[in-house]
């Protein structure tokens, strides 16, 4: 059984690292963002809450969001494990975690942290945008958000690393080439 949590900042290639260890492992690989659409899409009481917010321009409160993971994490299709893609993103929200892992009698394995140079990230995310027409994706509001990311996972990763289960793993290359980065890091690769 594998309870992963994949982080990283924005461009590093999380999502499609998801997919690849997802497949490689046989875990459910969850993105906080599917879980919203899922629970706007089905109308749940939590996605016409959460709604409410992203119509509107804003955040999600933090008390929506631990709603809608706990409710994800208490599915069948993870009992033998799961990749956390998006979630944790505060503290606070470490400490809900450990309360919804704890209540399930479970804790996290492993949180796999993608590592890359933000000026190749800002050359990567400037040809992404390029390529899926964001305009507004400039290299100014590139740096932003790779600030933000800084500054509001920095708690995360440092509350991880006193448990010491914390891996870095370059995010940079092909994308074969840091699956088999993750798997060593997980000591999957044999």
């Amino acid at each position: 059984m594998t309870r992963l949590l994949i982080i990283g900042p924005p461009g590093a290639g999380k999502g499609t690292q998801a997919v690849q260890i997802s497949e490689r492992l046989n875990v459910v690989a969850i993105s906080t963002g599917d879980i919203f659409r899922a629970n706007v899409k089905g109308g749940t009481p939590l996605g016409v809450e959460a709604k409410k917010y992203i119509d509107a321009g804003n955040f999600v409160p933090d008390s929506v969001t631990n709603s809608m993971v706990r409710d994800r994490l208490a599915a069948d299709d993870v009992k033998d494990g799961f990749l956390l893609d998006g979630y944790p993103r505060t503290s606070a929200q470490v400490d809900e975690l450990d309360s919804i892992l704890a209540d399930a009698g479970v804790e996290l394995d492993t949180v796999l942290q993608l590592t890359a140079d933000d000026d190749e990230l800002v050359v990567r995310l400037l040809k992404r945008a390029q390529i899926e027409g964001r305009a507004d994706d400039t290299e100014e509001v590139i740096r932003h958000r790779l600030g933000l990311y800084h500054e509001e996972t920095a708690v995360v990763v440092n509350r991880y690393q006193e448990r010491g289960i914390v891996r870095l793993v370059d995010g940079i290359g092909e994308i074969d080439e840091v699956t088999n980065r993750v798997m060593d890091a997980l000591g999957q690769n044999a």
